[in-house]
């Protein structure tokens, strides 16, 4: 994936370098309870006022702090949040997708256990594979899933060579099939297989762990 220097990117390089410093990173937590002068401010943080004002100055000119004349006093100024201060902080919806494809070895734990879950977390049509599917999933897998909601009973593994197409957004979910697909675009998760201990533990923590990974990506992904 390309970083992209695009005028969003660059705002939130200089939000991100602004915010590096304590100090103005203590700014912006108060800022977040209200609006301060710098009188205020210099109470709260206890720094010379010639270095509070070259915070205050960097804060604006990276977008995340503004400041407005007091109604009653129009000699005083208070600082607040910047609308929208605080976005693009978090990486936002940068990629888009037709559909996301998770990939394992066997496509009988992992990569159904992922493509159930996504279903709960995203509109983007998702389904999974293998590179050397099993005859059937894994029980322990059909297990943990049952005992969150999700049916994997009844679904059989599929080659990837059937299922792939030019739009896919891959993501394999074993180093397996990572590392058995040189050169390929797309996401690698790292996740223990737990067919190795085939114990309810190993299935928990797997799909504990693809739950969390599904919850991170798919607030960045748009329909493509």
């Amino acid at each position: 994936m390309n970083i992209e220097q695009s005028d969003v990117f660059r705002a939130r390089v200089a939000k991100h370098a602004a915010l590096a410093d304590p100090a103005r990173l203590r700014i912006v937590d108060l800022l977040t309870l209200g609006d301060l002068s710098p009188t205020e401010l210099q109470s709260e943080l206890g720094m010379p006022s010639n270095l509070l004002s070259h915070h205050l100055r960097t804060l604006e000119d990276a977008g995340l702090a503004t400041r407005h004349r007091s109604e009653a006093d129009k000699r005083r100024s208070y600082f607040r949040l910047a609308p929208g201060a605080l976005k693009g902080l978090v990486p936002g919806r940068e990629y888009g997708a037709g559909r996301v494809l998770f990939v394992c070895t066997r496509n009988s734990a992992r990569s159904q256990l992922a493509t159930a879950l996504w279903r709960q977390a995203s509109d983007i049509p998702s389904t999974s594979a293998g590179t050397h599917p099993a005859e059937r999933i894994a029980q322990g897998a059909i297990d943990v899933a049952r005992r969150y909601g999700l049916d994997l009973a009844g679904l059989t593994p599929r080659p990837l060579e059937e299922v792939a197409r030019e739009e896919d957004l891959i993501v394999t979910v074993c180093d397996n099939a990572h590392e058995e697909l040189p050169g390929l675009r797309g996401i690698h998760w790292s996740i223990p297989d737990p067919l190795r201990l085939n114990t309810r533990e190993a299935f928990e923590n797997a799909f504990t762990d693809i739950n969390r990974r599904i919850n991170d990506l798919a607030p960045r992904l748009h329909a493509a």
